[in-house]
């Protein structure tokens, strides 16, 4: 990334971060919960504000991911929707993720979580199909701790993203 762009990039996580400490709990956790489903979550990370950086949001945000009780688990989970493939991508492998992503659900009751983060977009769709299969095989627990472990990854990216642009 050029420097300007990073110097832009970094402003405009500073003002949005400003932003962010300074809204009402109620605006700051509607932003969270756009970030993770679980409702405590988003309230405890609102709880902690301000934060003096991004990092620091981003350590709260896992800390509190970390501690996400089964319920807190499942209600993160029920607001997530499986991704679907990109419109341009071959009828065959829409068809093969359609297929894929109706056995992870059907398997584990929940929609497939995977973080996509520095994956080439070109690279996306191989990705999430070889996270699925992989996936399909674990055991009910085993699967529970690699969704939560993803959706706090989901969750870290779609923070950066929202504070960025806020």
């Amino acid at each position: 990334m050029p420097a300007r762009q990073s110097a832009a990039r970094h402003l405009g996580v500073l003002s949005g971060l400003v932003r962010f400490n300074a809204a009402p709990a109620s605006v700051a956790e509607n932003l969270l919960l756009d970030c993770c489903g679980s409702r405590r979550w988003a309230e405890r990370v609102a709880a902690h504000r301000p934060y003096p950086t991004l990092d620091a949001l981003l350590a709260a945000a896992d800390e509190a991911g970390y501690d996400l009780s089964g319920a807190d688990l499942d209600e993160a989970l029920s607001r997530e929707t499986s991704a679907l493939p990109h419109p341009d991508a071959p009828p065959a492998a829409r068809t093969a993720l359609r297929a894929a992503l109706a056995a992870y659900e059907a398997g584990f009751g929940h929609a497939f979580v995977i973080s996509l983060d520095g994956v080439p977009a070109g690279e996306r769709l191989d990705q999430v199909l070889a996270g699925i299969r992989s996936r399909l095989g674990n055991e009910r627990d085993e699967e529970r701790v690699v969704a939560a472990d993803e959706l706090r990854r989901l969750a870290r990216t779609r923070l950066t993203r929202s504070i960025a642009a806020w």
